[in-house]
């Protein structure tokens, strides 16, 4: 049998990416962000963190339409727009895919049977680099973190991490936490880079080992770094990279974040009072938990009955928020007629966003 036919019958054919948007397809919240570094977040790229801590580097992040041939249209860009020559101890830039505990179960880590997970993905950069990737066990703070080289072209990287057998007692949580996280680390300070690569097997946790040997990203402002066809499967061999419907990378994208930021109705209703209106929006996806809510401003809808049209005046609009729906409880800018019927329309230019993300 061969090694191909052999993760063949380990992970299924279909749906043994364990990554979502890999492809670097979905970016919800934004095509482009300038000035990143100070703060982590999502801030492009669906489902991609960018995870920072303490450095003086800024970067843009942007999805490009700069993918490799025949994997994908698109990829993940970092541009470095700040040099940070001084590295700090605590500093750090890792890209990250959280994953929860309850999608990981395949692999049967900690226990025996444990499998192998071969991470690939196709990688560029300004010049040459040498850059981390990272498995940290979020559950029992295990690690590993295997190290690869860029170009100034697309190359594939197939990295295989052995199975963590342990003890016995660190299998991945059956829940909706996150789990496990996959990280490439693009800078690092002494904290975490002062140490001994951890590279041959999985161990407990010691900062100073998890991207020790790494160049960094803010080392100049000429530095790019570019990222797509990011697959994580069960088994010692990369298979080729999963094409996948964008339908359905957008519905597994929102079970992390949606958003509603067109002139478009999203809800109905009713006026509870002359003042308040009652009303429920219906996410598109089942979420992974209660979401957070944000708007863009106090009259982010309005609010059509008998004929008209009245802005919303509210900046706390929302009640009974889980992670089906959540009920439009607002205040209203000028009065209405109790028991009438409520049409809930965003306004142009406004937003709504709710985020369940890890």
């Amino acid at each position: 049998m061969t090694r191909a036919r052999q993760n063949a019958n380990i992970s299924p054919a279909v749906g043994r990416n364990m990554v979502i948007n890999g492809s670097m397809n979905v970016a919800q919240r934004s095509a482009s962000v300038t000035g990143l570094g100070a703060t982590d977040g999502y801030f492009t790229v669906d489902r991609f963190l960018c995870n920072f801590n303490a450095s003086a580097g800024r970067l843009t992040m942007t999805q490009t339409a700069d993918g490799p041939n025949g994997i994908s249209a698109n990829c993940l860009k970092l541009d470095c727009t700040t040099a940070d020559a001084s590295i700090a101890d605590a500093e750090l830039l890792v890209l990250e895919q959280r994953f929860e505990g309850q999608n990981l179960q395949r692999i049967g880590k900690g226990v025996a049977g444990a499998k192998q997970i071969t991470v690939s993905f196709y990688v560029k950069a300004s010049a040459s680099f040498t850059f981390g990737l990272e498995l940290f066990d979020n559950d029992n703070t295990r690690q590993i973190t295997k190290l690869f080289d860029t170009t100034t072209d697309w190359v594939r990287h197939e990295i295989t991490f052995p199975a963590d057998l342990d003890d016995g007692s660190s299998p991945f949580d059956d829940d909706n936490a996150v789990s496990l996280t996959l990280g490439f680390w693009l800078h690092a300070g002494a904290t975490f880079a002062g140490g001994t690569l951890n590279s041959a097997s999985w161990a407990n946790n010691t900062n100073a080992n998890r991207a020790a040997g790494i160049d960094s990203f803010f080392s100049n402002t000429a530095n790019n770094f570019f990222l797509t066809g990011v697959q994580m499967e069960i088994g010692p061999v990369a298979t080729e990279f999963e094409q996948e419907d964008i339908g359905v990378t957008l519905g597994k994208c929102e079970r992390y974040f949606q958003k509603w930021d067109v002139e478009a109705t999203v809800a109905a209703g009713v006026w509870f009072n002359a003042d308040l209106t009652l009303g429920d929006l219906h996410f598109r996806q089942v979420m992974r938990a209660a979401p957070t809510v944000s708007i863009s401003s106090a009259d982010f809808v309005k609010v059509y009955g008998a004929g008209g049209a009245i802005n919303a005046n509210d900046s706390s609009p929302f009640d009974i928020i889980n992670k089906y729906s959540v009920r439009f409880n607002l205040d209203m800018a000028s009065s209405g007629t109790a028991g009438q019927g409520a049409l809930f329309q965003t306004n142009a230019s406004e937003y709504i966003h709710v985020d369940a993300e890890l």
